[in-house]
């Protein structure tokens, strides 16, 4: 019961703390008055805005989520070096291509967050999503095999995410 009206007060508590936070930073003050009024501000805010968001994401693995979380990490830090030492070596073996990845994952939040972890990782760059949301068009670095590509991406990152979003 008493969770519930805390939750009717607050449907965001950690929006609201940063709201609080960001509120008090730009003031550069934390004097009663700018405390209650960034308060008030942090409670409004999401009370109000509450409606306007789009269905929470569900994650029901938690621990693939943090081994995937590993796993981008790695690949975050070995690509790095590999555009580095590409970039470095002759341009000639260098390969940009477009790729379309095939989506089995439906989740939005899934495919989000896939769109994401290409992004983030140096060397490729999410591009589009078919209008369909069954293709996502990703931009690489170095392609030498296309088919090893989309293997890989749909093994390291889409399996896992369709884990903890489906």
């Amino acid at each position: 019961m008493m969770r519930r009206a805390l939750t009717a007060l607050l449907p965001s508590p950690l929006i609201s703390a940063w709201l609080l936070a960001v509120w008090l930073m730009l003031n550069g003050s934390v004097s009663a008055g700018q405390v209650v009024l960034g308060a008030g501000l942090a409670v409004a805010v999401p009370w109000f805005t509450e409606r306007l968001r789009p269905d929470k994401a569900r994650l029901r693995r938690g621990d693939v989520a943090v081994r995937l979380g590993a796993v981008v990490l790695k690949d975050i830090v070995l690509a790095s070096i590999e555009v580095a030492r590409r970039i470095l070596g002759p341009e000639a073996a260098i390969r940009p291509r477009f790729v379309w990845v095939p989506l089995d994952i439906r989740d939005p939040y899934g495919i989000v967050a896939l769109a994401s972890i290409v992004t983030l990782t140096p060397g490729t760059l999410s591009s589009d999503l078919s209008d369909d949301r069954r293709h996502l068009l990703i931009h690489a670095f170095n392609v030498d095999d296309e088919a090893a590509l989309v293997a890989d991406i749909k093994a390291r990152y889409e399996a896992p995410l369709r884990e903890i979003f489906e």
